[in-house]
């Protein structure tokens, strides 16, 4: 399914133009499109149906939640990295058996919601880690699931560094010699019950062969816990699937799912996938108004509205993200510029040495496949107020976050009295 068709002329989210849009609710905006999701959700679970798995949306990719809910209407569960997540996910009506816990620094806090709320694993990543948990759950009565996160040393190509997070260098995971230990101490705990293993080698991954590496190598650690008797449920393959942002191939998942799903019903293993990006990136656009076209010393520019603290994935991991606008252009024919926000940093834009029709003052601007990393990253930077984002399900539109005020941006601040000495 096509992400925002051109149609007349016009783009649009489902049977909505997109300039309606941001005449409605002002830019820049987020708009998303349900459909998108549904279509994207249907491919992975089309391309593993033969081993039926949790797919654990990512909720770091987009936490809001309307978007939560749309998902765990279909089935999804969530991966999730702070208490405030947790509070999202099961706000929109994600259930506890169908959310797994990631993330280096869990505090005890943290942990002890999650007990309350019945997730299905913490996916464990130190041995500081899993004695927190067991004394949290030791404290409240109860059994922790856990699942350690090894970290294979598979270094994927991935487009940028800070995305590679399965090789040694990382603070991700546990490494394969130290994991078994932990999963004894497990055993003997009456308060921690293994049922699972997890790997995450990274995002924006686009080949199958790092996966079927990392694979072969977590394996090993399930076939030694089996001979010792420690016999596991769940084999969590993480996310980070690819999508195509400027032209590149997206992950074919129906190959990894030949290469992955084999040798889990060889051991009778359940699988989990934590994809984020690959089903809501394509599903989000941004909408930004020109606000001014100037040509410095060595380059052109174009300003708009938005810029670094509404989508901060160009500045912070060099991503590409395809611009156009939203009309037939008014401006002039293709040069070479830099579209830029209007924040104080030379780091902010959209995109530099871009080739594209020169826009007008004014025009409406749709920064494609902001979906994932878009929203969630948005800053109050500049004092910026953050934007709207809107939901379009075909003919329906929805405001699922108003825009901040500037009454958002002082809220729980406060003034000292005057010191009555």
């Amino acid at each position: 399914m096509e992400a925002f068709p051109r149609r007349n002329g016009v783009l649009h989210a489902g049977e909505v133009q997109l300039d309606a849009l941001a005449d409605r609710f002002g830019t820049p905006l987020y708009v998303y499109d349900a459909a998108i999701i549904r279509d994207r959700y249907r491919q992975v679970t089309e391309a593993f149906a033969e081993a039926r798995p949790l797919i654990a949306y990512s909720v770091k990719a987009n936490g809001n939640l309307a978007l939560l809910h749309l998902l765990a209407e279909l089935g999804a569960g969530a991966d999730i990295v702070s208490g405030g997540e947790l509070y999202r996910a099961t706000r929109a009506g994600v259930p506890g058996e169908r959310i797994v816990f990631a993330g280096v620094g869990k505090t005890e806090a943290e942990i002890a919601a999650a007990l309350e709320a019945d997730i299905l694993a913490f996916n464990v990543e130190s041995v500081e880690e899993l004695e927190r948990i067991e004394a949290t759950a030791a404290r409240m009565g109860r059994v922790a699931g856990i699942a350690v996160r090894v970290n294979p040393d598979v270094l994927s190509p991935t487009p940028h560094e800070y995305t590679r997070t399965g090789h040694a260098d990382t603070k991700f995971g546990v490494s394969l010699a130290e994991t078994p230990a932990l999963y004894r101490r497990a055993k003997a705990s009456p308060h921690l019950e293994p049922v699972g293993i997890d790997m995450h080698i990274g995002s924006q991954i686009t080949s199958p062969e790092p996966y079927a590496r990392a694979l072969a190598q977590t394996l090993t650690i399930v076939d030694a816990l089996e001979r010792e008797g420690i016999a596991l449920k769940a084999f969590d393959l993480g996310g980070g699937f690819g999508v195509s942002y400027q032209g590149e191939p997206a992950m074919p998942l129906r190959a990894l799912a030949e290469l992955v799903i084999p040798p889990l019903r060889e051991r009778g293993l359940w699988l989990i996938l934590e994809p984020g990006r690959f089903l809501v990136a394509e599903a989000g656009i941004l909408l930004t108004r020109v606000l001014a076209v100037k040509r410095g010393a060595a380059k052109r520019f174009v300003v708009t509205d938005g810029g670094m603290t509404e989508l901060l994935r160009p500045s912070h991991y060099g991503g590409y993200h395809a611009i156009e606008s939203v009309s037939d252009p008014d401006g002039t024919g293709a040069e070479q510029v830099d579209v830029v926000g209007p924040i104080c940093e030379t780091g902010d834009f959209l995109a530099r040495d871009r080739t594209m029709p020169v826009p007008g003052v004014g025009e409406l601007l749709a920064v494609r496949m902001a979906g994932a990393y878009g929203f969630t990253m948005a800053s109050n930077y500049n004092a910026r107020r953050r934007p709207a984002e809107v939901l379009v399900d075909g003919r329906r539109v929805t405001l699922i976050r108003e825009r901040e005020t500037f009454a958002d941006l002082v809220r729980g601040e406060h003034i000292p009295e005057p010191d009555p000495t």
